[in-house]
């Protein structure tokens, strides 16, 4: 197992073997968060998320809303010709009345004093009609509109959580994606030291294949090595591409855009911050309460409900306003709903089941988010334990080939030594990228993971 002074030391010397070029490349944590800045104002997939937010904040104005009195005016003008009528046989039932008193009067010598009645018909609606009111409607009793307002507020609390979560993980892609492309550089840059010093071993067996210190075998395999190494480096440009890539993409940049290489050996003393409670546990605890607000909402629809209603205008057969115009009338509306045929029980258990679904969510990403922590723990100590080793090998594989260039040198080597101290050497040197880049990662993947890293 690895100390901490043993990193410090590894770090110190790692420092100073890059002092030189500190003047030209910013440290990796510099470069990076301001990569991560830029993610933050431009990825596509968190204004998305903003747009969710937006969208729950609306829903929740809108449940407070209904705590405020409605207020509306209607207004309505009606021409009707025809339809259902209310026949009054008056006529009928009067006449012959008449007639008989008539009759008197006729014999008693006296004039006629009562003339004939038509029937009367009375239409059920008016040939023109106008009804203009303004109408107040006000809630004065009803347990569904709180527990709306709480579980789209807490709805609201969980896009809120869901944003930072995406904000966390995008910092963690930007990180890792950018450490990387610095790793593929750095693994493009041992490729061409590989083919540089591999065509000058060519060239040295070809002097010496001509004063015949050396054979012709020995010759055609240095030449076919050089070319083996010049394909690597083609494959190593092409992983910087595609790692360069992969980094604007999350940048929401052009693809092609050039990055910025940076110093790494400072983050070797860094360790990762204590555990804290990550935003995904706060989502789910949002949405169980949600949840459980629904669950309220749809128990009170089963319960009584009071309501006020005020409606004040005018009505007739023409617009006028004043005495035998105008009219008011204040309800007091109480509705309590019996049955309906379990459909608001289904409701019911279908709300309280979403609550059960999602305490059982929360339950399965503590124990996640637990598992990460531990892993992301374990990788780190590997990490750091991995480049102490990988330092030491490199260190010793690049004296090997220093050892082995002279011996060429004099001839007292064969190609085949050489080139298996070369490729130790390029191993070794691979295999040390690749442990630095893996600690750089660790270190990100446990920040992600303990819930503490930053987000600007």
């Amino acid at each position: 197992m690895t100390t901490r002074w043993q990193v410090n030391a590894l770090s110190l010397a790692l420092l100073l073997c890059a002092a030189p070029v500190w003047a030209q490349v910013r440290g990796f944590d510099e470069i990076a968060h301001e990569y991560v800045t830029a993610a933050l104002s431009s990825n596509l997939s968190l204004q998305s998320q903003d747009l969710q937010v937006e969208h729950a904040l609306t829903a929740l104005d809108a449940a407070r809303a209904r705590f405020w009195p409605e207020l509306s005016m209607n207004a309505r003008y009606t021409v009707s010709q025809g339809g259902r009528s209310i026949e009054f046989p008056i006529g009928q039932l009067l006449n012959p009345v008449y007639s008989t008193l008539n009759q008197m009067l006729q014999a008693q010598g006296q004039p006629v004093r009562f003339g004939t009645v038509s029937d009367q018909s009375f239409a059920f609606q008016r040939a023109h009609e106008q009804d203009t009111h303004v109408s107040l409607r006000q809630p004065l009793y009803q347990p569904a509109i709180p527990a709306a307002v709480t579980a789209q507020r807490e709805l609201l609390s969980s896009e809120q959580f869901a944003r930072l979560a995406l904000t966390r993980q995008l910092r963690r892609d930007v990180t890792v994606a950018y450490a990387r492309y610095l790793q593929a550089l750095d693994a493009e840059r041992i490729a061409q030291a590989t083919v540089a010093l591999l065509e000058e071993n060519q060239r040295v067996l070809d002097s010496l294949y001509r004063n015949g210190r050396v054979t012709q075998d020995q010759l055609l395999r240095a030449k076919a090595e050089a070319l083996n190494a010049t394909q690597h480096t083609v494959a190593a440009a092409s992983a910087v591409s595609s790692a360069a890539y992969y980094v604007n993409f999350l940048l929401n940049r052009p693809l092609a855009q050039p990055l910025e290489a940076a110093l790494v050996g400072t983050v070797l003393m860094d360790s990762a911050a204590t555990q804290s409670t990550r935003p995904e546990l706060s989502q789910l605890e949002a949405l169980n309460r949600a949840a459980e607000a629904q669950l309220r909402v749809a128990q009170a629809a089963l319960g009584p409900q009071l309501a006020l209603g005020v409606d004040a205008g005018t009505q007739g057969e023409q617009y006028r306003l004043g005495s035998g115009a105008n009219y008011v009338a204040a309800s007091l509306v109480l509705s309590w709903k019996f049955f309906d045929g379990g459909a608001n029980r289904a409701a019911v258990s279908d709300a309280r089941l979403t609550a059960r679904r999602t305490a059982l969510a929360r339950e399965q990403m503590a124990q996640r988010v637990a598992l990460e922590t531990r892993q992301a723990s374990d990788q780190l100590a590997t990490a750091r334990s991995g480049l102490i080793a990988a330092t030491a090998a490199e260190q010793a594989a690049v004296a090997a080939r220093r050892i082995a260039q002279r011996k060429r040198d004099e001839g007292s080597i064969s190609q085949t030594e050489f080139l298996d101290a070369n490729t130790a050497a390029t191993s070794a040197q691979s295999n040390l990228n690749i442990a630095r880049f893996a600690l750089l990662q660790s270190r990100a993947e446990l920040a992600y993971a303990n819930g503490q890293d930053e987000t600007p």
